[in-house]
């Protein structure tokens, strides 16, 4: 039977190493703004301003805290030795690709911690978490770990939820967890469609991919996935991404469509067999219709839809219809603009849009979307959860003056060896923990 439920979103509060290293081979806004000087206090409070919008019309808003960066952990696991301050310095003299690698705060986006099955969808009728191992990318397969801990932290209830180790860390089950993942439904209550869209067919060498740049998500990944939440067939489609798409700086599904409720908003070069992905969704959807929003590549240009981050925006419910969240540079380019503008007087499913400042997230590669984790929750399991991490207004004072306190207002590829960064890091980290009701989730904390 179905229970009134809701869709929370659980951002990723950005950490106080923000920096752009431009690690992510594919993503073509983090490698063109390589070595630029960030502002991670800007960009925490970017953040922050985002998820108190959302939270002030009535969303159900959490928050995910951000890694210890640099990870100390790592370094002394690749035979770097010596009290922390010698290591940061040996690193930096030898091995700075590495130390940028493991100062990333890229656990900001939460879009890439996990993949979630509701309830309504389970076998089992918990809520299932599913850590992603992100093993495409050595920054950020060293996330999952902790991400479990976090997650655990939060949703602590056995009762309501579940959780799993991430997939064993090889490319043959690579998995970037919900951005390449989305839930459509008649009501968040009601059991619904998972879609898993994957990149390459792992142990079929003879099946389409991506020739420039690699398909970090898997179809294998998202089978294991699906076996573990305990889904049934009725609830799941499985569809490849358009290997173009990937080639042309669309590493994630989610940077190219986006789901929400019954609606599909997606691109024309978004998948590799368009008319049989709606048509499975189609017959799998039950209590609603499939509203497919179609955007043809003469009303945006794919490379217009990278460079904007369109799909990469919150589609939200609201009392009048749905309304898109999408970041400044949306506007800022005129195609996109002017799509939007035909989009609101359409007629359809969408009738609202707002812009929203993530500049310092875009030029590292994530929009609105890439910040933040959904997660579905009945009345219940929203009263079971550790409610420390759900914004209010007090909460919201309270890390801004935290962030304040703690983050730089710049911070170069120089700066990552700074020993100094690290006590502060460590610093803010033990205090937020405290914030959040949260415990000893992190290495130093252990």
């Amino acid at each position: 039977m179905s229970q009134h439920a809701v869709e929370a979103n659980f951002d990723g509060l950005v950490g106080p190493t923000h920096n752009y290293a431009g690690l992510s081979w594919g993503n073509v806004a983090s490698k063109s703004n390589v070595r630029s000087v960030s502002n991670p206090k800007e960009a925490a409070l970017q953040g922050l301003a985002k998820m108190k919008r959302l939270a002030d019309r009535g969303y159900v808003q959490g928050i995910l805290p951000p890694h210890e960066r640099p990870h100390l952990p790592t370094l002394r696991a690749l035979g770097f030795t010596g009290s922390d301050a010698e290591i940061l310095t040996k690193v930096a003299a030898e091995a700075p690709s590495i130390l940028a690698a493991v100062s990333s705060a890229s656990p900001m986006w939460t879009a890439n911690a996990a993949t979630v099955s509701p309830s309504a969808d389970t076998t089992d009728h918990r809520v299932h978490f599913t850590p992603a191992n992100l093993s495409a990318k050595f920054h950020r397969s060293i996330e999952h770990e902790v991400t479990g801990r976090a997650l655990k932290a939060i949703f602590t209830d056995e009762s309501y939820f579940a959780h799993h180790r991430a997939l064993p860390s090889v490319s043959h089950f690579g998995d970037e967890g919900a951005a390449n993942h989305t839930r459509l439904c008649s009501g968040y209550g009601e059991p619904g469609v998972e879609l898993f869209v994957y990149g390459q067919i792992a142990f079929n060498e003879d099946a389409p991919a991506p020739v420039k740049y690699p398909a970090r998500q898997t179809l294998e990944a998202s089978q294991a996935i699906a076996r573990l939440h305990g889904l049934k067939d009725r609830n799941l489609v499985f569809a490849q991404q358009n290997p173009a798409a990937i080639d042309a700086g669309v590493f994630h599904n989610d940077v190219i469509a986006v789901g929400n409720g019954n609606t599909l908003f997606y691109h024309e070069m978004a998948f590799l067999e368009e008319e049989r992905v709606l048509a499975d969704i189609r017959s799998r959807l039950s209590g609603a219709e499939l509203e497919a929003v179609r955007v043809s590549s003469t009303d945006v240009p794919l490379e217009d839809a990278v460079a904007s981050y369109l799909f990469n925006s919150q589609l939200l419910n609201t009392p009048d219809g749905m309304l898109l969240a999408v970041p400044g540079e949306c506007r800022e380019i005129e195609s996109v603009s002017r799509y939007l503008d035909s989009l609101l007087a359409s007629g359809g499913p969408i009738t609202s849009v707002e812009v929203f400042d993530v500049k310092q997230s875009m030029r590292n590669g994530g929009g609105p979307a890439c910040l933040r984790l959904r997660v579905v929750l009945t009345d219940d399991e929203l009263k079971a959860i550790n409610r420390g991490v759900i914004l209010t207004d007090q909460l919201y004072e309270r890390l801004t003056t935290w962030v304040e306190a703690h983050y730089r207002d710049e911070l170069s590829q120089e700066e990552l060896g700074d020993p100094m960064l690290l006590e502060e890091v460590r610093k803010a980290l033990d205090e937020l923990t405290g914030i959040l009701g949260l415990g000893s989730i992190y290495d130093f904390q252990l």
